[in-house]
């Protein structure tokens, strides 16, 4: 992967980014995707936040190298304390745990204005689902994807009507999502049959375990969650 060529999914994050935006791409690493998007005239500007040393070295290197400085800037900090407010008009958080990304969220919330956010979660997609909707961002689309035996949620949401696009199930359509749900693609096959067959596994091993009040309360959500994915995986 370079700033030519990013993976599978990094091009899709991209694909949702309205054209012509200034971007903050928050945790970057090495920049890859603020310059590509610069590059392939997706983005005008770009900020690339980044707040672990080694990987902000590199970002700054990525840019000097590929001569973007005016157009990419790399700014150590956490989170969205590198952007001002109203500052950029598209914010990209990808490859970190979905409550990371809520929290993220959440600490910097003062700075989230009429933005698009294009989130990529690699666990807990419904830690952001439930943020979006108690902070009253519409869910405005979903991708599911898989890329090298690992499956991708995307998640783009902008400032509006939290429950726009979920029907009566709420806790289905925030663990699932309701775009997912819908389309029941490949990938999202593969996810929740993987997830069902370890929390089966789970359970087995709670039901040989001494009980306790926790471990009740832990049973009861996990076979309400089981349930719940067998409903849409077997309708």
């Amino acid at each position: 992967m370079n700033i030519q060529q990013l993976s599978k999914r990094l091009e899709t994050v991209v694909s949702y980014i309205p054209k012509q935006s200034k971007i903050a791409d928050i945790g970057s690493d090495h920049a890859y995707l603020p310059c590509y998007a610069v590059n392939k005239g997706i983005a005008s500007f770009a900020i690339a936040g980044e707040v672990v040393k080694g990987p902000y070295l590199s970002a700054k290197k990525q840019v000097e190298d590929a001569q973007l400085t005016q157009e990419v800037e790399v700014r150590f900090g956490s989170g969205l304390e590198v952007i001002a407010p109203g500052e950029v008009d598209c914010i990209t958080i990808a490859g970190m745990g979905g409550a990371l990304i809520a929290s993220i969220l959440e600490a910097g919330k003062e700075k989230l204005t009429n933005q698009r956010l294009i989130l990529q979660p690699n666990v807990s997609s419904r830690s952001i689902r439930t943020w979006l909707m108690d902070n009253e961002w519409d869910l405005v689309g979903e991708e599911i994807l898989e890329e090298d035996d690992k499956v991708y949620e995307i998640l783009v949401a902008e400032k509006g009507n939290p429950r726009r696009h979920y029907s009566g199930e709420l806790e289905k359509e925030l663990l699932l999502g309701p775009f997912l749900i819908k389309e029941r693609n490949d990938a999202f096959l593969k996810k929740w049959n993987q997830e069902l067959h370890q929390w089966k596994n789970i359970l087995n091993n709670m039901e040989k375990a001494e009980k306790t009040d926790a471990l009740e309360e832990r049973k009861r959500e996990l076979i309400q969650k089981i349930q719940m994915v067998e409903e849409v995986l077997i309708p």
